[in-house]
């Protein structure tokens, strides 16, 4: 079995990882929309809502792969 400190210390340094890179997408977000919404508004409300949505399916698809391998 592996060693619960490093278990705990991997998982906190992946969510400090996720919540970093979503962090600055989100810092960026308004940026990227503007932008885009000079060539059409439907494309920077689908890419605004597809950022957002990225967020929670990175922790849903990490929640899934722990629970398949037991953790």
């Amino acid at each position: 079995m592996s060693d619960p400190k490093a278990e705990s210390r991997s998982q906190a340094i992946a969510a400090a990882v996720i919540l970093l890179v979503a962090g600055l997408v989100l810092y960026f977000m308004p940026t990227i929309v503007l932008g885009l919404s000079s060539y059409s508004p439907y494309l920077a409300a689908a890419v605004g809502a597809c950022l957002i949505l990225a967020f929670f399916v990175v922790f849903w698809l990490r929640a899934r792969y722990q629970r398949r391998h037991g953790k």
